[in-house]
């Protein structure tokens, strides 16, 4: 077996040249054979400015390591790898230019491009549907791309250490999704859509600027692991927030609704009856209300484990409905809410 000085033939599919300081990677001394039989190739630990055209010639390469190179550019040749599934690409010089323009066409399971110098993910990943794990941690991302939803077979999504603001609610849209990883961003709140999330397993926002979370987060039924610690989460209930009045077609629906007018399809045209199916429940436990587009919001705390009081973001139909100030920290409707919450729900809760 021909295998160039300093590189190790780990097993017989298996070829490591990792941290060799090797500047470029000739392929010459290596046997066809061993070319056609190679499934891992390691090129980590190196020097390489760029991924050389010649790692096409692995033409059964399943798992490719280029970590921790000086990586500036991957070249066109790694499209030609039809059986490729994981590619690790951490701690390079990588940016958005990078990648060559048909990326999207290989069959990966797995992509790493944690500590890198994307700003944003580029689209080519976004077509990558067989995509189980993708992570980009550590790069310099500020937001996340709505066609994050065309993964739809993604299990683990690692964004953390970025400068991302905002989640997207495309997000939700992931059937399999299981660890979603958003510390240490610039994040302010959690967009309710995550309650679709049904798979989800662990959420990590520690490290970012959250001051509630959406009631809606008590839906994820499966969530054990819940990472909130170094955000600025309210530790009182907001007494007055913001409250837009309804306006007339509001109030003439609420009015239909909460009374049970009766109506049907030859009654009413067709917008104001999609409309009328719009309505949302005010979830006071006293109120019988509904409302639409207007609502109160309020923080309510909902104790889980018996350990942690976490500030949930609660939608009222109007004033009335909040509850009254009181020494107490626990009103009709938060002990309601805390009732409801098994206490094997989250097994970890980490605020601090």
């Amino acid at each position: 077996m021909e295998i160039r000085e300093g590189a190790a033939a780990v097993g017989d599919n298996v070829l490591d040249f990792s941290r060799l300081s090797l500047n470029t990677f000739g392929v010459d001394s290596i046997s066809d054979e061993r070319k056609r039989d190679t499934k891992q190739l390691y090129l980590n630990y190196n020097r390489l400015a760029s991924l050389p055209s010649s790692v096409s010639l692995f033409c059964n390469l399943e798992f490719l390591d280029i970590s921790n190179n000086g990586l500036s550019a991957i070249c066109e040749g790694i499209t030609r790898l039809p059986r490729l599934k994981t590619l690790i690409g951490k701690n390079n010089r990588l940016d958005e230019s990078s990648l060559p323009k048909e990326f999207g066409s290989l069959q990966l399971e797995v992509l790493n491009f944690s500590g890198n110098r994307f700003e944003e993910i580029p689209l080519q990943c976004m077509k990558l549907l067989r995509l189980q794990s993708l992570s980009f941690g550590g790069n310099r991302l500020k937001s996340i791309p709505a066609e994050i939803e065309n993964l739809t077979s993604l299990e683990l999504l690692y964004l953390g250490g970025n400068f991302i603001t905002a989640i997207p609610p495309e997000v939700a849209n992931l059937p399999y999704l299981s660890y979603l990883v958003l510390c240490d961003n610039r994040i302010q709140s959690v967009p309710p859509q995550l309650t679709r999330l049904h798979s989800l397993r662990s959420l990590s926002l520690h490290n970012n600027l959250l001051t509630y979370l959406p009631r809606e987060i008590l839906c994820l039924v499966r969530l054990q692991e819940l990472s909130l610690r170094g955000n600025p989460l309210v530790v009182r209930f907001v007494k007055e927030m913001t409250y837009d009045p309804p306006s007339l077609l509001e109030l003439a629906a609420r009015t239909t609704k909460s009374r049970n007018v009766p109506y049907s399809p030859c009654d009413l045209p067709s917008n104001l009856l999609r409309y009328l199916d719009l309505a949302c429940k005010c979830p006071n436990p006293k109120c019988v209300g509904v409302y639409f587009d207007s609502c109160v919001r309020q923080i309510k705390f909902v104790d889980f484990c018996g350990k942690y009081r976490l500030p949930l973001m609660h939608y009222l139909c109007s004033p009335e409905c909040t509850s009254p100030c009181s020494s107490n920290p626990q009103s009709d409707a938060e002990s309601e809410d805390e009732s409801s919450v098994p206490a094997y729900r989250l097994q970890r809760v980490l605020l601090g």
